[in-house]
C-alpha cells in the first residue's frame, strides 16, 4: 500500500553491509558479501549490481517463499529521510550458508548488528566469528543502531569482552548507548581498551580512531546543500 502511494522514485541496491564492501571495491579493494536474497527480480537485481562492482558474492538465493528485503524511503525537502524496511529473506541467513573457505581467505570479517535481532542469522555470525579467529583473522563489528543495542546490549558487550572483536565501529549515541556513559568523552574511554581498534562517528563533528594510545580525529567535509541523508 505505501509503495502504490509512492510516486517515481529511484530503485537501488543497497543494504548496511553491502554499502561497505561497495565502498571497499569502489576504492580499489577486494571484498565479498555473505547475505541472504531470494530467488526473485529484486534478487537477481541485488546480485548483479554488486557482482557488477567486482564484489564476490556466491551465497545462493534462498529456496523458501519469502521474498528480498526492500526499504522505501522519503526524502524530505530538508534531505532528512524515513524509512519503512521490510528485512524479507535477509534475517533468514542460515549458518549453513556460511562458506569457511571465503572468511578464511579474508583479511577481515565485517559483521553488522542489525542481524543479531533474528536468531537465524545470529548463530551464522557466531559461526563465522569461531571460523575467522580459527584462522587467525581480524573481525571488524558494526553497532548498526541505537535501538539494536538497546535490545542486545547485554550480548555485544559479551562479544567485545570474549574479544571476538577486534575493530569496532559506532557513532557518538550508540557508543554512549553501548558503555552507558552520557558522556562521549567517558563512553570512548570505557570502551576503546576493550578492543584493538574502536572508530566513532560524530556526525557534523567529523570522527575519531583510536588505537592503544593512538588517537587520530578528522573533521567533517563542509557540505553546501545536502541533498539526501540516506547511507550518509
Amino acid at each position: 500500500r505505501l509503495y502504490g502511494r509512492m510516486g517515481q522514485g529511484r530503485e537501488t541496491s543497497g543494504g548496511s553491509a553491502a554499502n561497505t564492501v561497495a565502498g571497499i571495491a569502489a576504492l580499489g579493494g577486494r571484498a565479498g558479501f555473505i547475505g541472504q536474497v531470494a530467488g526473485d527480480q529484486l534478487g537477481e537485481i541485488f546480485r548483479h549490481d554488486i557482482t557488477g562492482l567486482g564484489v564476490e558474492f556466491t551465497t545462493p538465493a534462498s529456496a523458501g517463499t519469502i521474498p528480498t528485503a526492500r526499504c522505501l524511503i522519503m526524502v524530505t525537502p530538508d534531505a532528512q529521510r524515513t524509512m519503512n524496511t521490510f528485512l524479507g529473506a535477509s534475517q533468514h541467513l542460515p549458518a549453513a550458508a556460511i562458506d569457511a573457505k571465503q572468511i578464511e581467505s579474508a583479511a577481515i570479517l565485517y559483521l553488522e548488528g542489525y542481524l543479531w535481532d533474528p536468531e537465524e542469522p545470529r548463530w551464522a555470525m557466531i559461526k563465522a566469528i569461531d571460523i575467522a579467529r580459527a584462522a587467525g583473522r581480524k573481525v571488524a563489528f558494526t553497532l548498526s543502531d541505537s535501538f539494536c543495542i538497546a535490545r542486545h546490549r547485554d550480548g555485544f558487550n559479551q562479544l567485545i569482552d570474549d574479544g571476538k572483536v577486534d575493530i569496532l565501529f559506532a557513532n557518538e549515541e550508540e557508543i554512549k548507548a553501548l558503555s552507558g556513559e552520557e558522556d562521549f568523552g567517558a563512553a570512548v574511554k570505557a570502551t576503546s581498551g576493550r578492543v584493538e581498534t574502536l572508530v566513532v562517528t560524530r556526525s557534523e563533528k567529523g570522527a575519531v580512531a583510536l588505537r592503544g594510545p593512538e588517537r587520530v580525529s578528522v573533521s567533517a567535509e563542509p557540505v553546501v546543500q545536502v541533498v539526501d541523508t540516506t547511507g550518509a
